[in-house]
């Protein structure tokens, strides 16, 4: 158990938290639900957080065009069938799909999903039927859901009609969820680069979530390297006309399915980009509790700002008379407001929200019924965004060592994890780890050459003497003295024929783009070196 005091002026009975959850929970309605609730934070900005959003298993949002491979993308993940799934080259997923682990396997439809208090969709129902009809979770026991949970989207179209005829406001469902998932991937199809306008609307509504957006373009196997160059050249050309970010998105290429790759040229390419993705959502559950302190901090920060402009709003109105054109007056003129409040209580532009759906929510507000500033709930987030959390920071990191090292397990990250088909297996440093003969032996003629024209002395040359040669390679010298290092097995300052041919042979590896190990691997040690 862990446990703190909150000094704030007087002394306040210590706040005992058993978990980080537990912590944010208590925060959260103490401090920051107090203000969120007299200013009427959520009828503009987000609904109420519940004790499921807290608890909740990680998520990851899948969001692209239609038959871009979303849904074959969390089959691959999961090597397994879920219910409701369809497949195909037409739209074929018409619904959001919660993937989420069950003892029993079935759907659940949204109308019952959004009862559930387990379960962190309960606000959802604020979009109404049109849109709970279109949603379901679907349930199933498998390992790989048993750390995280996927959201699988309708593929977004193009063209006005199949915009309106949704009957619910897709953009504004995607950035409810946005709020609350720890990944946003954006799959693009290698030959579908069009970005059409409801998807630039739908990236634009994930604007700020850019630290949890990762993309993939998929299907990249089915065009040659060239073609390819292009398609990821103008990927990111169009990428960048709509995330306004100076920092650069980044893309996973590769093809996400369990089928044989129709142009195999950039294989290896794949490999290593599919394994940085799985490496990226496999850290997911580790990085849970600090993404939610995350979220929690920028929602106390909106949070502040929408009081301070509310009470301005309501300090601006008449008593009487003239309320309606006051108002008019008030929104027209809402970015002047924004820029006293900015200076008269040092915030960044960063923090205010968007001033044209600020403008559109407030058309739609009686004034009169907003509160004047109350100093004792801005004080309360004050103190849990100066204390609280620099506090429950510490239990975070108390609570990831305590525990085992978590990740996601089963499926397809099982595939690659050892055995001959993990990723760099048998190249490099790895090559000649099945082997009974020592690898080097096979360049070792060559390296017996160089070595004997340095003068050896009782067998052994002097690391003056290797110097000169090993920096033929142009390495850098900490690269060489990390070869030096791993080379001199017997640690007495000379290397042997077989030291040298090593060292000759771990500066080829590193030439040849490969990293170099941390400590020498048992099958590239020297056959007289083996057993001391």
């Amino acid at each position: 158990m862990f446990s703190w005091a909150n000094k704030d002026g007087k002394k306040k009975d210590p706040e005992l938290f058993q978990t980080v959850s537990d912590g944010l929970k208590r925060l959260y309605k103490t401090k920051l639900f107090p203000l969120e609730d007299a200013y009427r934070f959520h009828d503009f900005h987000s609904p109420a957080l519940e004790d499921a959003d807290f608890d909740n298993k990680p998520m990851v949002l899948l969001v692209g065009q239609y038959s871009t491979g979303k849904t074959t993308f969390i089959r691959h993940l999961m090597e397994q069938d879920f219910p409701g799934m369809r497949i195909g080259p037409e739209p074929t997923t018409d619904s959001f799909i919660a993937v989420m682990y069950g003892e029993q396997e079935g759907l659940v439809p949204g109308n019952a999903l959004v009862v559930d208090p387990k379960k962190p969709f309960r606000k959802l129902n604020a979009f109404g039927n049109a849109f709970l009809n279109r949603f379901v979770c679907a349930q199933m026991p498998n390992p790989v859901l048993d750390s995280i949970s996927i959201i699988d989207t309708p593929g977004i179209l193009s063209g006005e009609k199949q915009r309106i005829s949704r009957g619910y406001d897709f953009a504004a469902v995607l950035e409810w969820f946005a709020e609350r998932v720890d990944r946003i991937i954006l799959l693009f199809d290698a030959h579908k680069l069009d970005i059409s306008d409801e998807f630039s609307e739908v990236i634009r509504a994930l604007k700020n979530h850019e630290d949890k957006m990762r993309v993939v373009l998929n299907k990249a196997d089915q065009i040659g390297t060239q073609q390819l160059m292009r398609v990821y050249g103008a990927l990111m050309w169009s990428l960048g006309k709509i995330v306004n970010t100076p920092e650069v998105i980044r893309v996973y290429i590769g093809s996400f399915w369990a089928q044989p790759l129709l142009v195999p040229d950039n294989r290896k390419l794949f490999e290593a980009e599919e394994q940085d993705l799985f490496r990226d959502i496999q850290g997911l559950p580790r990085n849970a509790a600090l993404r939610k302190l995350n979220d929690l901090i920028k929602r106390a920060r909106l949070a502040k700002v929408h009081a301070y402009i509310i009470s301005a709003l309501k300090k601006e109105m008449p008593n009487m008379f003239g309320k309606e054109n006051k108002k008019k007056e008030l929104i027209a003129n809402l970015g002047d407001i924004y820029v006293k409040i900015e200076k008269e209580h040092q915030i960044s532009p960063g923090d205010f929200p968007k001033l044209s759906k600020m403008q559109e929510v407030l058309a739609g507000q009686d004034f009169s019924k907003f509160q004047a500033l109350k100093p004792k709930l801005l004080e309360a987030v004050e103190d849990m965004l100066a204390h609280d959390i620099a506090k429950l920071m510490t239990l975070v990191r108390q609570e990831e060592a305590s525990m085992p090292s978590q990740s996601v397990q089963g499926g397809a990250f099982e595939g690659t994890m050892n055995g001959p088909f993990g990723h760099g297996y048998g190249e490099g440093a790895s090559e000649g780890i099945d082997e009974l003969e020592w690898v080097v032996a096979r360049d070792k003629p060559t390296y017996d050459e160089i070595f004997y024209t340095l003068s050896p002395v009782n067998g052994k040359v002097s690391g003056a003497m290797a110097k000169k040669e090993m920096v033929k390679s142009k390495l850098p010298n900490t690269v060489l003295g990390k070869i030096w290092k791993l080379a001199d097995v017997d640690k007495d300052g000379f290397l042997d024929d077989e030291e040298f041919a090593l060292a000759n042979h771990l500066i080829k590896v590193k030439l040849e783009g490969h990293e170099l190990p941390a400590d020498l691997p048992e099958h590239l040690v020297p056959p007289s070196k083996r057993g001391l």
